[in-house]
């Protein structure tokens, strides 16, 4: 795709700006915060979703990569690991800072025929309002931005949402397929490639119909080969690196890159996955402060940067032969569930690395990060990817013809580590050199199409799953409903907690939502199934928690 990072900072400065104009008016119809339509710019509208629809996609997508260990999960109980006004924030945004915003854009934008302003708003809102059911299930839409005459919208059901989006999706490409009277004073996905965007339109109907379970529509939009195929086509916000306000660096940057070190600590599942399979992009997606881990093979623990190190693994680790703990070759991170305290090891666990957040690149320095190391957050949030579509191709070649989708899972690690590895020249400072040769990639892609080969029954479901889900670090929800749907994999590291309870099949609703709108009924647990996940019930699916 087209980079407009030096765009960006200017763009969302003036957006902030415009959108956080004060006034002495207290008409309560009117938020004094918020732009009216006859007082804004379409741009400016523009430049303040796009923005903010990513942080929604950063904010939702760490719950999914959590609970599918491409991130580290803290917390033993699923009913209680996530609370409800934990997603305040995500919901206010996606209906007031996105939905609402294109519906206020949307008054001047027909007006003026700005048509390409118009399309970029229905695609967001179709794939805003969509990850909302993937993660709550039925939620407020057809009157949800009507306030202040409807102060409580009523629910809609999945499916009619879903609905609906598909038909916003197809009204979006066709509002790119006019001739729009003006482009966007910025566009950060695709810099006014229409032909681009209707790509990512077709693609986002992909992953519906995928949910769907609607093959045939899948397979037509498949035949027509007007999808994202190629990494330059690959729908992906760009973040810049100004740290000062605004900050428009990658949100896991400025939350894991201070001078205290780091803020998350990485999933252990999968740097030991891709460790020990000698994955070409570990160097890419985590760095390393320290080049040893307290309790590793042949190094002393340390009860007060690493606690566990200090004891036994649970029964059921050891019986599964998961890694606990500690993981050679300086790999610090937690086990899934792990809710030790804060110990002093912000300068020593294992960082976000340059991919996509634009940390520093593991050259094997084993240097402390600090607030403006690596490339400075001018990352990426990926949300369409083109190894992406490979991998939903292959999942769905799996339910007829295993032998056939081993192809596609061959070309989304291939197109996945390429992408990858373009990340490495963002930080200034790497020491390239040390990165995977040709050979070495080479071998590991027939590596794991051996490994798929090889495997028997369900087990080669595993090895396409664990490559999915590495190649979608950076986009936890794609994982998420795969494993919804599927159910792989099935020996994914389980949770420290020998009982966690039910795993997540939805999210509670947001506390402010269910406080204060009448037909929001909050939910008992988490084990509430969203329309499309139709398999059995928790905890007896997945069979990993």
């Amino acid at each position: 795709m087209k980079k407009i990072t030096k765009y960006f900072g200017f763009a969302l400065m003036t957006a902030t700006l415009l959108f956080s104009c004060e006034t002495v008016e207290l008409d309560i119809s009117e938020n004094p915060n918020q732009l009216t339509p006859s007082q804004a710019n379409p741009d400016f509208y523009l430049n303040a979703l796009q923005e903010t629809f990513a942080r929604v996609v950063e904010e939702l997508g760490e719950n999914g990569a959590e609970v599918t260990r491409i991130e580290n999960m803290n917390g033993r109980n699923y009913q209680n690991n996530y609370s409800p006004s934990s997603f305040d924030t995500a919901w206010e945004r996606a209906y007031q800072e996105v939905i609402k915003n294109i519906r206020d854009m949307n008054v001047l934008a027909e007006e003026a025929e700005l048509t390409y302003h118009i399309g970029m708003g229905q695609f967001i809102e179709a794939y805003t309002i969509t990850l909302l059911v993937d993660y709550f299930g039925d939620v407020p839409y057809t009157e949800a931005i009507a306030a202040p005459e409807i102060l409580n919208p009523q629910v809609d059901g999945g499916a009619d949402i879903y609905a609906a989006a598909l038909a916003l999706v197809d009204q979006a490409i066709s509002s790119f397929n006019a001739t729009p009277s003006a482009l966007p004073q910025y566009d950060f996905f695709y810099d006014g490639d229409a032909s681009q965007w209707i790509k990512a339109c077709n693609t986002l109907k992909l992953r519906l119909h995928l949910n769907l379970g609607n093959t045939a529509a899948f397979n037509s939009i498949i035949s027509s080969g007007n999808y994202i195929q190629s990494t330059e086509d690959d729908l992906q916000f760009q973040w810049g690196a100004n740290q000062v306000q605004p900050d428009t660096r990658h949100p896991n940057y400025s939350q894991n890159y201070s001078n205290e070190g780091g803020g998350d600590y990485a999933s252990i599942w999968l740097m030991d996955m891709m460790d020990t399979t000698g994955d070409p992009r570990i160097r890419y997606y985590f760095y390393r402060q320290s080049e040893t881990v307290p309790g590793a093979p042949g190094v002393a623990p340390n009860e007060e940067t690493l606690a566990c190190s200090l004891t036994s693994a649970p029964a059921h680790y050891v019986n599964g032969g998961y890694p606990y703990c500690s993981l050679p070759n300086g790999y610090w991170g937690r086990n899934h569930g792990n809710d030790e305290g804060i110990p002093p090891d912000g300068l020593l666990r294992t960082s976000p690395g340059v991919y996509p957040q634009a940390g520093k690149y593991d050259d094997s320095t084993f240097s402390e990060i600090s607030l403006v190391t690596g490339g400075q957050g001018a990352g990426v949030t990926p949300m369409l990817l083109a190894s992406t579509v490979d991998f939903w191709r292959a999942e769905l070649a799996m339910a007829t013809s295993p032998e056939t989708a081993r192809p596609f899972m061959i070309s989304g690690i291939e197109k996945s580590i390429a992408k990858v590895q373009t990340f490495g020249s963002l930080d200034p400072d790497a020491d390239l050199s040390v990165g995977p040769t040709a050979l070495e990639i080479n071998d590991f892609v027939l590596n794991r199409g051996a490994a798929f080969d090889e495997a028997e029954g369900t087990d080669k479901w595993n090895v396409l799953a664990e490559q999915f889900f590495t190649a979608l670090k950076g986009n936890g929800h794609d994982a998420y409903n795969f494993y919804r749907r599927t159910g792989f994999p099935d020996n994914l590291e389980p949770n420290i907690e020998p009982d966690p309870g039910a795993f997540i099949r939805s999210f509670f609703y947001p506390a402010n939502a269910a406080s204060n709108n009448q037909f929001i009924v909050q939910k008992s647990g988490v084990a509430s199934q969203v329309f499309w996940d139709t398999n059995p019930a928790s905890p007896a699916f997945p069979p990993a928690n």
